[in-house]
């Protein structure tokens, strides 16, 4: 498969993405949260910064977050909107140093799934109910990606992130899970 796109999702490129390595199965979904600044939500701050668009200028905390080159397969707003910026066969910027079933590297083999929020803020139910779905779309295309293999960014480097946080509910998600198509 070449360009695999999700869904409806609204199409915004990042160049922060490259190939993956030559015979690799998919078989594992990355959920993270993001805010820019932390805890504001409903602008294209993050859009900005995982195409190379943030300025520094915008706000003091983003001076350093200006110059990293990041992205995910994709971004589900607190609304339940849907962006895609990496197409799913290729190998997005997301976990970074991290690690997951004994291998490292999990970039190489995982999609990376953001969330707008926080920690320690609730999340939606429409972001509930898409990331169900988005992730159940994901699995009829990868079969690899089991329920077990559906984690946070806290799980594959537990040294360095916490995201999505104790906010991140997730009974709330495995039911939804079970329900989408």
């Amino acid at each position: 498969m070449d360009d695999v796109r999700l869904l409806d999702a609204y199409w915004q490129a990042s160049p922060n993405a490259d190939a993956r390595p030559k015979d690799c199965v998919i078989d594992t979904i990355v959920i993270h949260s993001i805010s820019l600044p932390a805890g504001n939500f409903g602008h294209n701050i993050i859009a900005r910064l995982f195409t190379n668009r943030l300025p520094a200028s915008t706000h003091s905390s983003m001076v350093a977050a200006a110059k990293v080159q990041v992205s995910a397969h994709c971004l589900i707003d607190r609304v339940g909107g849907l962006t895609q910026f990496v197409a799913v066969d290729r190998r997005a910027w997301h976990a970074g140093h991290s690690s997951f079933d004994g291998r490292e590297r999990v970039n190489d083999f995982s999609v990376g799934i953001e969330l707008e929020g926080t920690d320690d803020c609730p999340y939606s139910p429409a972001q509930y109910l898409q990331l169900a779905r988005v992730c159940r779309w994901l699995q009829n295309h990868y079969p690899s990606i089991t329920d077990q293999r559906i984690v946070s960014h806290a799980y594959i480097a537990p040294y360095r992130k916490t995201d999505p946080g104790p906010a991140f509910d997730w009974h709330w998600f495995s039911a939804a899970l079970a329900h989408a198509e």
